[in-house]
């Protein structure tokens, strides 16, 4: 119960401390940047990060000797309900923090996919992506449950997890893995789904450029994509 009342005086805390600090001027040209889909508080990620950092020092939900998985879980979901763009952001800041073990059960991945559907752009679903990769470091047995299913359901943000959650993985990747799913999602006209295809390749081309090589000459891809995947390649 006592932990319950900590997360709970961790979300009046930093929601009065993020108002306080809001900037009108700021908030519009972000808002803008993301053509107004969101509002936003107007505050820029090093303030976030401080203001962030002041609160856990009060509230320290995220130490194990406080750390309440129901409480946390309960939290992030209001947080990202609330409109301002910045709420977002602060529920994957708390999990990036939270997730450096890379403890999390083996449930985590419906609150993520409940994220990656809510409130959806790329700036949100790219910060999901790193959250992905670890869980699937973990629990590689569930890829095969969730990737077919985010695939096939024809939502461009699952498609692009689908595409990018190994950005990180270097020469673990699952080439397999990748190449299947950007040869089925090659031929998709959603830009966001040409860029990640584009993404993934470019940044799998730093451990093995030869590969990508390969397999942009191989396979039919978008001007966009192919682009994007030979843009640091001679």
């Amino acid at each position: 119960m006592k932990e319950k009342f900590l997360y709970l005086q961790f979300e009046e805390a930093i929601q009065a401390q993020m108002q306080a600090h809001a900037d009108p001027q700021t908030a519009l040209a972000q808002a803008a940047y993301l053509r107004h889909l969101f509002p936003f508080l107007g505050l820029k990620k090093p303030l976030r990060a401080e203001l962030l950092k002041g609160v856990l020092v009060d509230f320290p939900i995220l130490k194990n000797d406080f750390f309440d998985k129901k409480a946390f879980y309960a939290l992030l979901e209001r947080l990202w309900l609330l409109p301002e763009r910045e709420y977002q952001y602060l529920v994957l800041n708390l999990l990036e923090k939270k997730g450096k073990k890379n403890d999390f059960d083996e449930g985590f991945i419906l609150l993520l996919e409940r994220f990656a559907l809510s409130k959806s752009w790329w700036d949100s679903v790219d910060g999901i992506a790193p959250l992905v990769g670890l869980y699937f470091k973990k629990y590689p047995q569930n890829r095969m449950l969730y990737l077919p299913k985010w695939y096939e359901s024809k939502n461009i943000w699952l498609q692009r997890l689908v595409l990018i959650f190994q950005l990180s993985y270097k020469e673990n990747t699952d080439t397999e893995l990748l190449f299947k799913y950007i040869r089925l999602l090659s031929a998709e006209k959603e830009f966001f789904i040409q860029k990640a295809i584009g993404w993934a390749l470019r940044q799998y081309a730093r451990t093995d450029a030869q590969a990508v090589r390969l397999f942009v000459e191989q396979t039919p891809l978008a001007a966009l994509s192919k682009r994007e995947a030979l843009k640091h390649l001679k």
